[in-house]
């Protein structure tokens, strides 16, 4: 079964995921890799607003590449998670919903993920050109000097993920590592 899921959404929502779970996720994400989230965690550091509202929101870890022509986006496949795991639970405790990306997270993100409910989802790696296909919409919306890593505003629809790490701490890399 595969769970539909509009942005915004719920806490109350997020708390009925499970680790294991597939999801369609529709509305907005932004694109944010290490570069941006440096440059967030200094700016906040600084006593500046966020490039957008951090609370509620849902992050993935993403570096688009250029749209060919006719196209909206060009591939837009996750990048490996771990590099946001200084930054992560500092935007958790912020009000950051949900994480997108690939690979298994620190303890201290997966403490940070239970302590405030929220969800990390797995984008399947190599999926890139599949995964454009559910984006409808691209806006950069901060750090366009980064490029690629710049930060983005998608709309998306049926955007096809798997929770990783469901709000109540369970751990699907850690489960299917059990079960080799």
């Amino acid at each position: 079964m595969t769970i539909t899921l509009d942005i915004p959404t719920t806490k109350e929502k997020l708390a009925t995921l499970s680790a294991g779970d597939r999801v369609l996720l529709s509305g907005t994400l932004y694109t944010a890799r290490d570069a941006a989230h440096k440059r967030m965690t200094d700016a906040m550091d600084r006593g500046e607003p966020l490039p957008f509202p951090i609370e509620g929101a849902f992050i993935y870890y993403a570096g688009p590449s250029p749209a060919k022509p006719g196209q909206v986006i060009g591939a837009a496949g996750p990048t490996t998670s771990y590099r946001m795991d200084a930054y992560a639970p500092r935007l958790l405790d912020l009000g950051l919903f949900a994480m997108i990306g690939k690979g298994d997270r620190s303890p201290r993100v997966l403490e940070a993920i239970q302590r405030n409910g929220a969800v990390y989802f797995a984008a399947v790696g190599g999926a890139g050109a599949l995964i454009a296909k559910s984006i409808h919409k691209v806006e950069t919306i901060a750090y366009q000097d980064l490029g690629a890593e710049a930060i983005t505003k998608l709309t998306v629809k049926d955007f096809p993920v798997i929770v990783a790490i469901d709000s109540h701490g369970h751990d699907l890399y850690e489960t299917a590592s059990r079960n080799k």
